[in-house]
């Protein structure tokens, strides 16, 4: 395949932002990023003018799309829903998500994105599963009665079932045992601490031992209280964790982000958290104006990844290049790839978000 130049006025490629540069891809690659004097002669170039090329977007935690809730259809045209829905707002990679079910259901959603990957579908990174290991005490709208501390058979039977797909489990760290956690790790699927009422030394003490990530900052987690400063007091005093947050201004106040940005600095990231109505299933999610309830509980946004974005900056105050780090490289970083995704730069996959000089979605390219 020949050569393609990307060029316009911008170019976020996660580190810095460049100007008369052009990105040179082949067979789907970022070959390299050059001065724009340096197109070929007779070369194949897209010129997006005035307009900001950007690493894709990356989402690593929704349930569904277009009335299609995974746990409600799991099969693969749910899968590719959820990853369209992500192309409107410029995320080429997803995280599809189940949030607390049987083992059976889990398992289909499994197979799921399996069946998807097998037929070709591109930009899953595998399927994040959001309990049922968490605390009852900390389950939003969870179902109570399928939540529970597991053993580790019941732990090898979810996993080995789903290894290859599953990417992220969610879970209570004070409800599963080191050995749980450890397994989990070995079979290099992504833990993240959520649901859960750890104590600060018990957050603290299982940050230290190995998990690295943490779930939708703020909700469902113990509070930062004086006495008592929680998962929350863990996640902004530690110097390594990362958390993805929600934010729509209904799951955390803005004022809220702004405060964890601050102790947080660059391990804070974006989810839209996102769900889809339906009227199926137990999670029979209502729109209500730019939200979802279930059983009368917040229970996702409508965000897109974009969404996501402008709210950093128009919202949060959150510089534009940082915010765009939100919503691709820290995603990236929290699971291993960025020598591959949200970043531009040699080797990398050649997707990019492209902006508008007011920052509005203009379109994804995907490779």
């Amino acid at each position: 395949m020949n050569k393609k130049y990307y060029k316009a006025k911008k170019i976020f490629t996660g580190s810095e932002l460049l100007q008369q540069h052009a990105i040179v891809v082949k067979d789907g690659i970022v070959e390299s990023v050059i001065n724009e004097a340096g197109i070929e002669a007779n070369a194949t170039v897209t010129d997006f003018g005035d307009k900001l090329l950007a690493p894709a977007f990356i989402d690593l935690q929704l349930y569904g799309a277009n009335n299609r809730l995974l746990a409600v259809y799991p099969d693969a045209q749910t899968v590719a829903d959820i990853v369209e829905y992500c192309a409107s707002g410029g995320a080429a990679y997803c995280q599809p998500t189940v949030a607390t079910n049987p083992y059976d259901t889990i398992f289909k959603c499994i197979d799921a994105v399996r069946d998807y990957k097998n037929q070709g579908g591109g930009g899953v990174l595998g399927l994040h599963i959001e309990g049922p290991w968490l605390n009852k005490s900390k389950r939003g709208a969870h179902r109570e009665e399928w939540i529970f501390s597991p053993t580790l058979k019941q732990a090898e039977e979810l996993v080995n079932y789903g290894e290859g797909v599953i990417s992220m489990i969610t879970l209570a760290p004070e409800i599963c045992s080191r050995e749980i956690v450890d397994f989990i790790q070995s079979k290099g699927i992504v833990v993240s601490a959520g649901h859960t009422n750890a104590t600060y030394e018990e957050a603290m003490l299982a940050f230290d031992k190995g998990i690295h990530a943490g779930t939708h900052l703020y909700n469902a987690m113990s509070g930062l209280q004086h006495r008592a400063p929680g998962m929350v007091g863990a996640l902004f005093s530690h110097n390594t964790v990362i958390s993805s947050i929600v934010p729509d201004g209904h799951h955390v106040d803005f004022a809220a982000i702004k405060i964890a940005k601050k102790q947080m600095g660059n391990r804070l990231y974006a989810i839209t958290d996102a769900v889809t109505e339906t009227a199926e299933g137990y999670y029979q999610h209502k729109f209500e104006g730019d939200k979802y309830t279930s059983n009368g509980i917040l229970s996702g946004s409508a965000l897109t990844m974009h969404k996501c974005f402008l709210n950093f900056v128009h919202q949060c105050a959150i510089e534009e290049e940082e915010a765009l780090r939100m919503c691709s490289l820290y995603p990236a970083q929290v699971m291993g790839m960025t020598e591959k995704l949200g970043v531009i730069k040699a080797g990398s996959m050649a997707d990019f978000v492209v902006l508008n000089e007011d920052l509005g979605f203009n379109e994804l390219i995907r490779h």
